[in-house]
């Protein structure tokens, strides 16, 4: 069957349009849900609204939207007067630039929608706009209502059709000198970054997001099944920590070379020290290694 579109409108690029559907790319709906339930009863509960003060229930048509200005003072506002503030739609998605990708910030990439033709008149153009991004590399800047406000989106083509992701807005994002700022200024060098470089190159690979499994919802899954099948549920033993080990010995056993590194270091002091200077000057004692704790 196919997908139910979340909004139906216009792609126009100048003079150039074409009818479009938006749908879910990501969704939460396969998630393992839950449901409150009273335990001596057996029964869902449900939520209800009471005044904090009174303690009484407040019925949907007292509910206001109310802005807080100071202690126990706020603007109330109408559900009329809500609505009147939405932003009139003209379900139009119009393209207002053609920029790189590398240009768009990711820590502004919200959500991801699939964008499709709606109807068969609209393939040719879609198609068009799609291989027009594609041939030259860019990405597109549009604007549209969605879900009552005006929100920018970026659209890339993919395999057939688009991918348009909605953006935050600039204050959505927090600074990252805020959450940066008191990360001390080091330089890296010498064998520990030549060390970090191996591993980086040993560990390259591609991404695939179907090897990533949700740890969670597997193990609600497992449990679930268990319940139902009425095996007795047991919680899995936690993991052994190791101990804390210094930060080069950790590169070098991640690199495996650490093994090599003792023994070129072995080999070196038999070169450079004489049996008897040995005998009158040990070789010195490496630090005890820290432990968790």
């Amino acid at each position: 069957m196919a997908p139910r579109a979340n909004w139906k409108g216009t792609l126009k690029v100048g003079e150039l349009s074409c009818a479009v559907a938006l749908y879910t790319a990501a969704s939460t709906s396969e998630r393992i849900a839950f449901h409150t339930i009273n335990r001596a009863t057996g029964h869902r509960v449900r939520r209800e609204f009471v005044d904090s003060e009174t303690g009484k229930a407040v019925d949907r048509e007292e509910q206001v939207k109310g802005y807080d200005v100071g202690k126990d003072d706020y603007v109330l506002l109408s559900p009329e007067e809500v609505a009147a503030a939405v932003p009139e739609s003209d379900k139009t998605l119009s393209v207002t630039a053609f920029i790189a990708c590398a240009d768009v910030d990711d820590v502004y990439f919200d959500r991801p929608y699939y964008l499709a033709p709606s109807g068969d008149t609209a393939e040719e153009a879609f198609a068009l706009i799609r291989e027009g991004m594609r041939k030259k590399n860019v990405v597109a800047i549009a604007q549209a209502v969605l879900f009552r406000r005006v929100r920018s989106l970026l659209i890339r083509a993919y395999d057939d059709g688009l991918v348009a992701t909605t953006l935050n807005f600039d204050y959505q994002v927090r600074s990252a000198k805020d959450a940066f700022s008191e990360i001390p200024a080091m330089k890296i060098e010498g064998e520990m970054l030549d060390l970090a470089q191996h591993i980086i190159k040993t560990k390259k690979g591609s991404f695939d997001a179907a090897t990533f499994d949700d740890r969670y919802e597997a193990a609600l899954a497992d449990l679930v099944k268990a319940k139902l099948e009425g095996k007795k549920i047991t919680a899995p033993k936690q993991p052994k920590r190791g101990d804390v080990i210094d930060l080069m010995a950790a590169l070098r056993e991640s690199a495996g070379v650490a093994g090599k590194a003792t023994k070129q270091n072995k080999s070196a002091g038999q070169k450079k020290t004489s049996p008897q200077k040995r005998a009158r000057k040990p070789a010195k004692a490496q630090p005890p290694q820290r432990k968790a704790g």
